[in-house]
């Protein structure tokens, strides 16, 4: 039996293993934490939105943030300090832009075949996670915006994922609890919502009945081969201990960069940060004038998810801003705005802020596939999009490392090119 380490315990590293274990592999995942998705995979918007898989790469986007710059409050906030991973990473987001049209089928193709996967193995393994099998809701208060929308909806249409449009009066019957005026909306019925942080637990407990095992609370330090070997480095207690293995295959966030950098790839993920709330849904009120739509607001870049009876997520925004992990109030305060704008019966006496580093690769295309070593393999960069993509990136490189390290497949499945 060939072994597998897998770096990072978060909902990529977790499919990773999970789709590893079910081929037949020796898996062991390092997590700096000491229990699974405690990290970008903790708190965020909660949508499996196929219908999200327009990439950013368009001008608009360069239009939009320049003008949003020196708006501490505004849906996309770049800090203006340069750095050369900054200046690069921006650079290689503008030479993107040629592929824009191509990279958002592909990444709706690629998030549709995610779908399957993910529901199959949340039925299969038994996985309570909150999912709502609602639909998602894009909501548009202007002529430009809806008929932009129009647009990228062809771009879906040929990845495979239908949407429609609805007026506003279509758009109150889907969401009667939705307040304020719009121009129409784009309905996705196929799309659903659901708790990360749950189904990451819940997927992990299955890998572990698989065999897989998880090292938590331990700092991986560094990576090398030694020739067709892999050789993981971890920190744990203030002691440093080396295991060897057949392959690895990072999934390891924001850290993917260094950690590629060290093995002679590049993978040139950045961290874009995002913030959330969790509304505590503690009055029979509250419950009431929560929707059971999951949302997307394009003018303020926020998505919502009911989350079970008693919690609402709101969530969204971009920061270029480092590695830096504060959660300020003038970024959480537009996210409060929302809610009580648009559910002006939902108290927000109780909220939870959160704060998380998406990492994200200049064409907002994850990094799946081999490295220069024949037994290193990269499953990162998903950007806004982990959740969505997750199961189906997990497939991809569960077939590659099988066809790399030639081991007997226990399980068959249908990997999608990406």
């Amino acid at each position: 039996m060939k072994s597998i380490a897998v770096i990072g315990g978060g909902i990529t590293g977790v499919t990773t293993a999970y789709a590893l274990a079910k081929r037949g592999f020796a898996v062991t995942v390092y997590e700096q934490h000491r229990y699974p998705a405690m990290d970008t995979s903790f708190a965020n918007g909660g949508q499996l939105s196929a219908s999200n898989a327009e990439v950013w790469n368009h001008w608009s986007t360069i239009l939009k943030g320049l003008k949003w710059m020196l708006k501490s409050d505004a849906p996309l906030l770049v800090n203006p300090k340069p750095s050369w991973h900054k200046l690069t990473w921006f650079a290689s987001f503008v030479a993107a832009i040629p592929q824009y049209r191509a990279n958002t089928i592909a990444t709706a193709r690629l998030a549709v075949a995610a779908r399957e996967h993910l529901y199959a193995w949340a039925a299969e393994e038994d996985i309570d996670f909150d999912h709502r099998r609602e639909g998602i809701l894009h909501i548009y208060r202007d002529k430009a915006g809806f008929e932009r929308a129009a647009e990228v909806s062809k771009l879906l249409a040929l990845g495979g994922l239908p949407r429609r449009a609805v007026t506003p009066q279509e758009m109150r019957a889907i969401e009667p609890a939705l307040a304020g005026d719009y121009y129409g909306g784009h309905y996705t019925e196929s799309d659903s919502s659901g708790d990360i942080h749950k189904f990451t637990n819940g997927l992990a407990r299955a890998a572990e009945r698989l065999g897989v095992h998880f090292r938590f609370d331990q700092q991986v330090q560094g990576i090398d081969t030694i020739g067709e070997r892999a050789r993981v480095t971890a920190l744990r207690d203030g002691l440093a201990d080396s295991d060897s293995y057949d392959g690895v295959v990072i999934c390891a966030g924001t850290a993917s960069r260094e950690l590629a950098a060290a093995l002679g790839d590049r993978v040139n993920v950045y961290p874009v940060k995002g913030y959330s709330i969790t509304v505590n849904l503690n009055d029979a009120a509250s419950r009431a004038a929560a929707p059971n739509v999951s949302l997307l607001d394009d003018a303020t870049k926020l998505v919502s998810s009911r989350l079970g009876e008693e919690r609402f997520r709101v969530a969204g925004t971009a920061e270029f801003n480092g590695h830096n992990r504060d959660i300020r109030a003038d970024r959480i305060r537009p996210l409060l705005a929302w809610v009580e704008q648009c559910f002006p019966g939902i108290s927000t006496r109780s909220v939870v802020p959160w704060a998380g580093l998406r990492p994200m690769m200049p064409d907002l295309m994850p990094r799946v596939g081999r490295g220069k070593a024949p037994c290193v393999f990269y499953n990162t960069g998903h950007g806004h999009l982990g959740w969505t993509l997750s199961a189906a990136t997990a497939d991809l490189i569960g077939d590659v490392v099988q066809q790399a390290l030639a081991t007997p497949r226990a399980v068959v499945t249908q990997a999608v090119p990406v």
